[in-house]
């Protein structure tokens, strides 16, 4: 079974794919959040056979809602529509952080492509901590 991991972003959504065992995530392409996303997703499902959706939980560490909640939200809900596959949640909590440290410090920087590797590495963290969580 192949998951397609999600780290939502308002600016750039960040994305991983597990292997075929559903075992090991690894990172792939930081896509805009644009009109076009729900498209870009369709067809990273398509060619990689996605069977499940993972999607990170935007909640902040204690639970409560953050600003980008009801929007993030809002994305999974539109992404199950659209593909008809159901979006599972996951915890996120401090993943876009963890991702940074493994980054250099250029990918840090607001902007540049190195950012855009760590949201696909942050999707990775999350896909990972679903995956693992699954197998206890």
């Amino acid at each position: 079974m192949r998951y397609l991991g999600i780290d939502y972003g308002s600016k750039r959504i960040g994305t991983a794919v597990s292997n075929d065992e559903g075992t090991i995530a690894f990172p792939r392409a930081s896509i805009a959040n644009d009109e076009h996303v729900l498209a870009r997703i369709s067809d990273m499902v398509k060619e990689n056979k996605i069977d499940r959706l993972v999607m990170g939980d935007t909640r902040a560490f204690s639970g409560l809602e953050n600003p980008v909640t009801s929007e993030a939200d809002s994305f999974a809900h539109s992404l199950q529509e659209y593909l008809g596959i159901e979006v599972k949640k996951t915890w996120e909590a401090w993943s876009s952080r963890e991702a940074g440290r493994f980054a250099p410090a250029r990918a840090r920087r607001a902007g540049g492509p190195n950012e855009e590797k760590s949201d696909s590495a942050a999707a990775a963290i999350i896909l990972q901590r679903f995956l693992d969580m699954r197998k206890s």
